[in-house]
């Protein structure tokens, strides 16, 4: 890298600290959560303040900033548009976004959003929000977060498995968290991880699989 280059801050290290700090902010953190484990990827402003311990004014602000990064995009549903039952307005990833945070292996942890977002309960009002219409996302942005049920981790097949019971959250919740926390380090890190009253290992193997493994006594 050459000195001028380092002097004005627009290195690869420099880029790569600017994503972090962007996607490690709480309460943005917290709206990618969300997003990617909505059924349809796209969430109204009232669901993310129903599932965001934040301020609606907080999370609307932190809602901005990911569009105006380009990681999210504001989509409109013109036909619900003046009806007061049904949101016309969702937000989405963009395409960039999708790339972003794919390089950074968020969507590796995409199966464990699902599962923890079906298993929240919600109210009448936000149920009727994510059963409402919706626009189309783009087709590569859909492509990405879809999911593909063959080959699928032991990781994945294990929260499938806690999301049929009805012993759900804690176990969940333990896994999003330990998972969140091994895809914001680099390679070759490792997260243990109490589930069920049995210690796990989620390792980041350099071949960019995430596998739940029983930890080492």
């Amino acid at each position: 890298m050459s000195d001028s280059s380092s002097r004005s801050g627009s290195g690869p290290f420099e880029e790569q600290r600017r994503i972090f700090d962007l996607l490690s902010q709480e309460t943005r953190h917290l709206v990618i959560q969300y997003v990617l484990g909505h059924p349809e990827h796209l969430a109204s402003l009232d669901e993310l303040d129903y599932m965001i311990p934040k301020s609606k004014a907080a999370i609307s602000d932190q809602l901005d900033n990911l569009i105006e990064a380009d990681i999210l995009g504001l989509y409109r549903y013109e036909p619900s548009e003046g009806k007061r039952d049904l949101p016309s307005k969702f937000y989405g990833f963009t395409e960039h976004g999708i790339e972003v945070l794919d390089k950074y292996n968020y969507l590796r942890g995409v199966p464990v959003a699902r599962a923890l977002y079906k298993n929240t309960r919600k109210s009448e009002k936000i149920e009727r929000h994510e059963d409402a219409p919706r626009p189309e996302l783009p087709d590569t942005v859909s492509d990405a977060l879809s999911s593909d049920s063959s080959g699928t981790s032991p990781l994945e097949t294990h929260v499938r498995a806690v999301a049929e019971s009805e012993e759900t959250a804690d176990e969940l919740l333990e896994i999003t968290e330990a998972l969140a926390f091994l895809t914001s380090q680099g390679q070759d890190d490792v997260a243990d991880v109490e589930i069920g009253g049995k210690e796990y290992r989620l390792v980041e193997k350099s071949e960019g699989d995430a596998e739940k493994e029983p930890a080492e006594s």
